[in-house]
């Protein structure tokens, strides 16, 4: 057991910090002295862990506390997540150091504003967020999948594979090709059928997360081989485009 200022010097957040997320409930000590002093033990340092990922990633405390405190909550799922998004804010953070490189040595004549662009980290953050919250899409893959055996669960992994395995075998040809298009198709389709209605905004914070690293980009280069987690992307993002293009055009007739 260690108290509050032992946890403080360990985990370098200040006594008041810890207080305030006992207070709100984020982190409740294990026990208390009979002089009311906090006592942590191992499991509360492991979730002190997991609160200051999200912290790091700028989730607010209300929703952090909201996602980990979920009867869905999955730590390990949790974990992959935040590597990939830490990735992605790493690359972010490349990228703006490269710009400000360009610029002192351009002198400040570099109009490239792409370095800014943080919409990758926010599309994969709102579809982590959804896997953890309340949304009708996990409440229908709850739904789904509470009959199906460890079995078919796998087989349904399997599956979706083996739609990868299609996408890694033309990923040195054009994501907007008619073949990578239906391919992207026959995803959602799968999606749909098997796990939540994948609507085109859904499909492309999927395509987003697939390419983001870890372990689901890993998985998906070993069933289509290097690049096809990438390949797929970018393939998932033309057909969502298009998708989204042709529904406004149908709004506007």
């Amino acid at each position: 057991m260690r108290t509050v200022h032992e946890v403080s010097g360990l985990a370098g957040v200040s006594i008041r910090t810890l207080q305030y997320y006992d207070k709100i409930g984020l982190l409740r000590p294990a026990e208390y002295t009979d002089a009311g002093y906090r006592l942590y033990d191992d499991t509360d340092l492991e979730r002190l862990q997991q609160i200051l990922l999200f912290r790091e990633l700028e989730f607010p405390l209300k929703e952090i506390r909201k996602i980990m405190e979920s009867p869905d909550y999955d730590r390990d799922r949790a974990l992959e997540q935040q590597i990939a998004l830490l990735t992605l804010k790493k690359e972010h953070l490349e990228n703006l150091i490269e710009l400000a490189r360009g610029i002192k040595e351009t002198g400040g004549n570099t109009m490239d504003f792409s370095a800014f662009d943080t919409s990758r980290m926010e599309e994969y953050a709102a579809q982590a967020k959804a896997s953890w919250g309340d949304t009708a899409a996990y409440k229908e893959f709850k739904e789904k999948a509470k009959d199906r055996t460890s079995e078919e669960e796998r087989d349904l992994g399997a599956q979706m594979m083996r739609i990868f395995a299609e996408f890694g075998r033309i990923k040195d040809t054009d994501p907007a090709s008619g073949e990578a298009q239906a391919l992207a198709g026959k995803l959602q389709a799968f999606i749909t059928e098997h796990y939540y209605k994948c609507t085109e905004d859904i499909l492309s914070g999927l395509g987003r997360m697939y390419a983001a690293g870890g372990d689901f980009t890993e998985n998906i280069d070993g069933a289509g081989g290097k690049g096809t987690a990438g390949f797929a992307d970018k393939a998932i993002q033309i057909y969502c485009s298009r998708r989204g293009a042709a529904a406004n055009c149908s709004m506007e007739e």
